[in-house]
């Protein structure tokens, strides 16, 4: 199977040059192979990004997660038109770590932001299937270099599951978007320390008819919380708002505080600090599911693996002496070539 090479493959010319035109039909065609765990497709995405790359980086990146109920896709669609009356191309993409299990629900998602997927100048695509969070995120992370060459100068990346997808966007984005409720008092002991303190800024969605008074509360709560996070690196102090994206209120505010950030770190060079240190951990993260690979791969290793967890559950061996044993295996393995 892995020596399989699909019919329907055009040359890595064909799609360059698509993508570079702004082709989404090519475009898309491109992000399939890269999701692609075929071997002569992983040759191919590779060309392709090769290529690419110094066509990519001309965006800002936006990181946009929520607790569930906030109203993530109606607040996309709403922000994503708002960008494009700017004049400018917006690619939405997905992380979701439980896509293996559930299929995601960005599929759901696209067909909610219907306007805006019908745009031509937006792009929405679901996150790549994945064995890992970390092979996900780093086939997002191609994702969004393909769509840079397209001509997408603002991509939203969301974040469809819960728990570390928050760190792997966090890790590949410019500025983190967390979109909360108004009824923070309740809200502010269930929300993970670690998401707030990435948050660049915070938005309290459904400000809009009897929740108005209580989200301008929510508010207060939010930046006092906020004020307890010692300074970002970036020298940008969080910021929280209001709005309503189901009534359009507060969508700009958004996108001009968004564009404060950037000529801010753009100013003090923190921005090209960032880009590069998330450029040198995507490398180390490819190491690591390339390793991961080739040791769950190797069918000496499986069987060896089968066997060690009898041997655990019987208490013939040890947790910690099996996976010793496992990996001086390994080892051996590559001092035999």
């Amino acid at each position: 199977m892995k020596n399989y090479k699909p019919k329907n493959r055009l040359s890595a010319k064909t799609y360059i040059e698509g993508i570079l035109k702004g082709d989404r039909v090519l475009l898309s065609r491109a992000i399939t192979i890269i999701e692609s765990n075929l071997e002569s497709d992983k040759l191919l995405a590779k060309e392709i990004i090769q290529a690419i790359l110094p066509k990519s980086g001309n965006s800002i990146r936006i990181g946009i997660t929520g607790v569930p109920g906030v109203g993530k896709s109606t607040f996309i669609e709403a922000f994503g038109k708002h960008l494009i009356t700017k004049k400018h191309k917006v690619a939405i993409l997905s992380i979701d770590p439980s896509s293996q299990r559930s299929k995601g629900s960005i599929l759901g998602d696209k067909t909610r932001m219907e306007e805006l997927a019908n745009a031509e100048e937006a792009y929405i695509r679901p996150s790549a299937s994945g064995d890992t969070l970390g092979g996900v995120a780093n086939k997002t992370g191609e994702t969004m270099l393909l769509c840079e060459a397209a001509g997408y100068d603002v991509i939203l990346i969301e974040t469809v599951g819960v728990g570390q997808s928050e760190t792997a966007v966090h890790g590949m984005t410019d500025f983190f978007l967390l979109l909360m409720l108004s009824g923070a008092g309740d809200e502010l002991q269930g929300i993970k320390k670690g998401i707030m303190e990435m948050a660049d800024m915070v938005v309290i969605n459904k400000a809009d008819g009897d929740n108005v008074r209580k989200s301008e509360q929510a508010k207060i709560q939010y930046q006092n919380a906020l004020h307890i996070f010692p300074q970002s690196e970036s020298g940008w102090s969080p910021v929280v708002s209001t709005a309503s994206a189901i009534k359009n209120i507060g969508i700009d505010n958004v996108w001009k505080e968004i564009t404060k950030f950037k000529n801010l770190v753009k100013e003090n060079g923190y921005f090209d600090k960032n880009r590069n240190h998330q450029q040198i951990q995507w490398m180390y993260n490819n190491i690591n599911e390339e390793l991961k690979r080739l040791f769950y791969g190797s069918k000496n290793i499986s069987t060896q693996l089968t066997s060690l967890e009898k041997d655990i559950i019987t208490a013939k061996i040890s947790p910690v002496k099996a996976a010793q044993h496992i990996i001086e295996e390994f080892k051996k393995s590559f001092n035999k070539k």
